[in-house]
């Protein structure tokens, strides 16, 4: 009872005030709700937004420089192993610090390529073609490890080491001609990817924030000329509840516009300060594991040794890089 005989005395309240103050009433009613609900969902989106990049985009992608990084960086080792065995079969003359740690490399590179193939194969259903490449990839780096399997087995054994070098070329090959070709097409795709979506809800963002604004200040706007019409028409200074609804305007689009801009800020920082490094740096130390590789074949496989003049700009580029680094067998942070 109490409750409706509120809304009646409002309603004839409202019922006897004239045509403009009823349409002012309106006017700041839509846009303060439309204000709320922008602010509502530009928050959802922010926060879909940092979900996806969390849970799908900045994995899958990372997980794909793993991958490219750790092929390089397994072939390397096991060139390294063939490389530091000694004689087949005896051991003999062998580098037991070197073997150690590549083999402990090696291990630690198949681990690492293992995990990054599971967790894109779960990051890539519902698309086709990125389905499709992870698993070439499973195929051929399946492959790619029986062919090392089966050169290390031959290394073991007396008088092996030319069988276990034929097989390490088939393996390299492979490992240049597919693996690495698809990993860099995986790692490109899945920033790409990422990219877009970067870009995308950078602009909602902007598009957000220009709305927020313009209805920020056109709601601003309509309670202070409503505050001044309410003085003239009635000779009342102050209208305490003009003043409170004015003040909660002002606070709600303040906020509002720091939210806004310190979620645009915050997903510039993870995209182009920390995350275009991380792509960056893989893609270096991807770099460096090859020349390491190459270092070890032109030693272990003289008859595939590549000319020196096409050498040395590979490793005068690595040696750039890399300065200050020493080279022995190792990976090449480690050395």
């Amino acid at each position: 009872m109490i409750a409706r005989a509120a809304r009646l005395l409002a309603d004839r309240y409202w019922a006897t005030l004239p045509g403009r103050l009823r349409l002012a009433r309106t006017a700041c009613v839509l846009l303060a709700t439309g204000l709320l609900i922008l602010l509502a969902v530009a928050a959802t989106g922010a926060t879909t937004a940092w979900d996806e990049t969390a849970q799908r985009d900045a994995p899958r992608t990372v997980s794909a420089t793993r991958l490219n990084l750790a092929l390089n960086d397994m072939d390397a080792q096991t060139a390294n192993i063939l490389l530091s065995s000694g004689d087949s079969g005896t051991g003999k003359g062998r580098l037991e610090e070197s073997y150690a740690k590549a083999s402990g490399f090696y291990g630690e590179a198949q681990e690492t390529i293992s995990r990054s193939l599971r967790t894109l194969a779960a990051a890539s259903e519902g698309d086709p073609a990125t389905e499709a490449t992870v698993v070439r990839l499973t195929d051929d780096f399946a492959h790619y490890q029986e062919l090392i399997g089966r050169a290390l087995e031959n290394d073991s054994r007396p008088g092996g080491k030319d069988a276990a070098r034929e097989d390490y070329r088939t393996a390299t090959d492979l490992l240049t001609g597919r693996l690495l070709p698809e990993a860099r097409k995986l790692v490109d795709a899945n920033n790409a990817v990422y990219e877009r979506q970067y870009v995308a809800a950078r602009g909602d963002l902007d598009v957000q924030r220009t709305a927020e604004a313009v209805l920020g200040l056109l709601l601003i706007a309509a309670l202070v000329l409503l505050q001044i019409h309410l003085a003239r028409r009635f000779r009342r200074v102050f209208n305490p509840g003009l003043i409170a609804a004015t003040l909660c305007a002002v606070v709600a689009v303040v906020c509002g516009a720091q939210l806004l801009t310190i979620t645009d800020d915050r997903m510039k920082v993870a995209r182009r300060d920390s995350f275009d490094s991380v792509i960056a740096l893989s893609r270096s130390k991807a770099i460096g594991y090859d020349a390491n590789a190459d270092e070890s074949r032109y030693l272990l496989d003289p008859d595939r040794r590549p000319p020196v003049r096409a050498l040395l700009p590979r490793q005068v580029a690595s040696a750039v890089r890399d300065s200050g680094r020493r080279t022995r067998c190792v990976r090449p942070e480690a050395r």
